[in-house]
């Protein structure tokens, strides 16, 4: 099991505040003899029904020497969890966990973009400060 994101505890407050319970930290799945860690799995009640709303985040600071280097170790994470979230958990949605700067400032970036809508990857961007979740992108 990997080290926690230094946003890891950010995240969860502003996935609370944002109406979600924290039910997984960390998320295992094991898939035939692989064993996968997801930052976090959340669920939150829809209305007055019964069954809920199910996630995954995996949580990136992009901290790192490299933005892209970040990128590439994130997007194979995303798709390799993706692909175990579709055999072991498929109601669960999955989800890149951002930081808003990171967000205005390299997932501005057009390859980025590209990359993000060609993968299908759903993003969650956070304020690490505020503690708050600034928009879900699907």
């Amino acid at each position: 099991m990997s080290a926690k994101d230094i946003f890891h505890q950010s995240v969860c407050i502003a996935l609370e505040k944002n109406g979600w319970d924290i039910t997984h930290d960390p998320l295992y799945l094991k898939v035939s003899d692989v064993e996968f860690y997801i930052d976090l799995g959340a669920e939150r009640l829809i209305g007055a029904e019964k069954r809920g709303q199910k996630i995954a985040i995996e949580i990136k600071s992009f901290l790192g020497a490299s933005e892209v280097t970040e990128f590439h170790l994130a997007l194979g994470q995303i798709l390799n969890y993706r692909l175990a979230l579709q055999k072991e958990d498929p109601q669960r949605i999955l989800y890149l966990a951002i930081p808003q700067d990171t967000y205005e400032d390299f997932f501005s970036r057009q390859f980025i973009q590209d990359s993000v809508a060609e993968y299908k990857i759903k993003l969650l961007i956070y304020n690490s400060l505020k503690q708050e979740v600034v928009l879900w992108k699907e």
